[in-house]
């Protein structure tokens, strides 16, 4: 009886330690470019209004047991780009803005993904930008400037990682003949995984209309031919895990939040974060099979847009909202052109019917209709092309005037269509959470992911 309680005591304490000094066999590491506080709780918000349950948890990454939050400055400014803030998240160590992977005198910094592979691990890098993007490139990349492409691009051939996806490479011509030499399967779209890749060891995986530069169309853009990033995570699973008993480290970026966010679309930025919690779910059902060897860590580079909610109530008038203000350009466009440059008001209302719920299925002020129709004459009825400019895109007036009146009716606002310091999430499950209990800096955290993951 003796003997029995002191073998129980022996494997509780052994089971004890294990859990304590083991480490995280499987990392996903999910990054929502652009992806502040404010804008999950927004995202929150919205789902939680749509589904008539005000204040409810509707997305799975807040319901993560370890929940914190991260400031996000550069080396040399208080407001971070995206090359900036990718280094600091892929190796703990701050750069200067528009800088990939070097230290402040220009030697390259070793990133969490290059130590997984020196580890043993499989390693994989994907987002739903082109996959020579900053925040990817941050993880097998070292430039002096993030615009690169090609350079980097090269960058990516030497890394060997395992697995890449994403929307295709900017601005590098010979890179797809390239990494086919270097023993990469390329697939283009999902469909052509499953039938031609599943089983290749080395893969990079495109969306099917590869050659567009632009990215994977925005999730409320979106055909069923279009790759989606929960697509991404599940293929990445399948090539990362075959034949492989050491395990992986994964990078995953959601990354269009941040083109929502740099112009001011709230509907579609809010559906580029669920099209990340969908993802999301992929690596937590991984991890609800493997709960004692996985670590799920999901956080943003910077905020952008300083988008907030006045609380009107109205906010669930965004699910009316059926294309980005870009593809709405894109429609007002092709209206023109089929009514060779005579298009009436009421041709301009019967759109925005249809692409923003206007009159449709949301009210419309004299003060709303006003701005819409003065847009509409100053600039269609007298065939004038005015763009309305942001980063990422040119679109016409009249789209960007369009989402301006479906975010004011719905209650939101922005303080800017650039990049600010505020604060982002984190939210973590699995082995080494216990980690992940306090205010963080950027570089904080994948130096907390190689301490839980023994790099």
């Amino acid at each position: 009886m003796r003997r029995n309680l002191i073998l129980s005591l022996f494997f509780t304490l052994f089971i004890s330690i294990s859990s304590i000094y083991g480490q995280a066999k499987y990392v996903f590491y999910f990054i929502g470019d652009g992806m502040g506080v404010n804008v999950v709780n927004i995202t929150d918000t919205y789902l939680s209004n749509v589904n008539g349950e005000r204040g409810s948890k509707s997305l799975l990454m807040t319901q993560f047991p370890v929940a914190t939050f991260s400031t996000t400055f550069s080396a040399n400014a208080d407001v971070t780009d995206s090359a900036a803030a990718g280094t600091a998240l892929a190796t703990g160590k701050k750069t200067n803005n528009n800088t990939l992977g070097l230290d402040l005198d220009g030697n390259p910094i070793e990133t969490i993904a290059e130590k997984a592979k020196k580890a043993g691990k499989k390693v994989g890098i994907a987002t739903t930008v082109t996959i020579n993007h900053a925040t990817p490139a941050a993880f097998y990349a070292h430039q002096k400037t993030r615009s690169s492409y090609y350079e980097i691009s090269h960058d990516l051939l030497a890394s060997g990682f395992d697995f890449f996806a994403g929307a295709g490479f900017s601005d590098a011509k010979d890179i797809y003949t390239l990494v086919e030499d270097a023993g990469y399967t390329v697939s283009k779209g999902y469909n052509d995984f499953k039938t031609n890749a599943r089983n290749s060891d080395k893969v990079i995986l495109v969306h099917e209309d590869w050659k567009k530069s632009g990215g994977i169309p925005y999730h409320i853009d979106r055909t069923e031919r279009d790759l989606t990033l929960k697509q991404i995570t599940e293929a990445a699973i399948d090539v990362l895990t075959k034949n492989n008993k050491k395990g992986f480290f994964l990078m995953l970026e959601g990354g269009k939040i941040d083109g929502g966010g740099h112009g001011n679309d709230g509907a579609t930025m809010i559906k580029e974060v669920i099209d990340l919690d969908e993802a999301i779910e992929v690596a937590f059902d991984f991890y609800k099979k493997h709960p004692k060897e996985t670590l799920i860590v999901i956080t943003a580079d910077h905020d952008t847009g300083g988008i907030s909610y006045l609380g009107n109530n109205q906010i669930q008038n965004l699910k009316y909202q059926q294309c980005s203000q870009n593809e709405l350009s894109v429609r007002i466009n092709k209206l023109i052109e089929e009514k060779k440059n005579k298009v009436s008001w009421e041709d301009i209302k019967i759109l925005l019917g249809e692409t923003m719920g206007f009159w449709k299925e949301i009210p419309i002020s004299w003060e709303y209709e006003k701005i819409l129709r003065d847009t509409y004459e100053n600039t269609i009825a007298k065939n004038k092309d005015v763009k309305d400019v942001n980063l990422y895109a040119e679109n016409k007036l009249l789209a960007a005037k369009a989402k301006e009146v479906l975010n004011s009716i719905s209650g939101l606002g922005w303080s800017t269509a650039s990049h600010t310091n505020g604060y982002v999430p984190i939210f973590v499950i699995g082995k080494g959470e216990e980690l992940f209990t306090h205010k963080m800096d950027n570089v904080d955290i994948p130096l907390t992911i190689i301490k839980a993951a023994k790099y």
